[in-house]
């Protein structure tokens, strides 16, 4: 296998070590360090930490050190498990993300909350890039399509759930790093950018007996052996 999809050199940056050993399983890469550029394979897997300070941290360093190198990456991918939407992705279900939002990324006022781009700050979105976009959906033709929101604070109360359903209606799952990783991807390289994940729990109240963890990992593997097939 060289490359991902067509992609030369592709980076895929997951939080955990967890999930960066289910999706080297499913391409079928050996383990390797995180700081790395590959045993040959032409993709890169890497787990960046929690959160979407740390993924663009640890993006725009492996981004750096790939052009650094002569090795540039043409691609990179977010990925790992996720929070879903009731009603609109399933527990143990695949999402492919047409856009990462940062979700809490602004204020709160008397009116309610306000994003950065309503405030004129910036932007809290990137779009998935299309083409990208179109490849994943071919060869993942049962993943939910939708925006996939980033937080640094995870929902966890009906309340919180029913603010955030508010804001972003479309929403199919939450996670906390895709925005991180889109933003180094986008600022750093101008590469093409995408997310992918699988559902471990339903956003809302915190019910850790319901969670689906291992489902979850296997539906990224799963994934990811199709993506690796390609």
């Amino acid at each position: 296998m060289s490359g991902l999809l067509g992609y030369e050199r592709a980076l895929i940056v997951t939080a955990v070590e967890a999930e960066r050993g289910e999706v080297l399983a499913g391409l079928g890469i050996g383990e390797q360090r995180g700081d790395a550029l590959g045993d040959g394979s032409g993709v890169v897997v890497v787990a960046c930490g929690v959160g979407p300070a740390a993924a663009a941290a640890v993006t725009a360093q492996m981004l750096g050190l790939g052009a650094q190198l002569g090795a540039p990456f043409d691609v990179v991918l977010s990925a790992g498990i996720a929070g879903g939407f009731a009603g609109r992705v399933e527990i143990g279900g695949l999402v492919v993300a047409t856009e990462s939002i940062a979700a809490d990324l602004g204020a709160e006022g008397p009116d309610g909350f306000q994003s950065v781009d309503e405030l004129g700050f910036g932007t809290s979105r990137y779009d998935a890039d299309a083409n990208l976009l179109r490849q994943l959906r071919v060869v993942l033709p049962e993943a939910v399509g939708g925006p996939v929101l980033t937080v640094s604070t995870v929902t966890g109360t009906a309340r919180s759930k029913e603010a955030v359903e508010k804001r972003h209606p479309d929403a199919v799952a939450e996670a906390m790093e895709g925005f991180g990783v889109a933003s180094a991807a986008r600022v750093c390289a101008g590469v093409p950018f995408g997310e992918i994940r699988t559902i471990s729990n339903a956003v809302g109240p915190r019910d850790r007996a319901a969670w689906r963890i291992p489902q979850a990992l296997a539906t990224l593997r799963e994934a990811f052996a199709a993506l690796g097939e390609r």
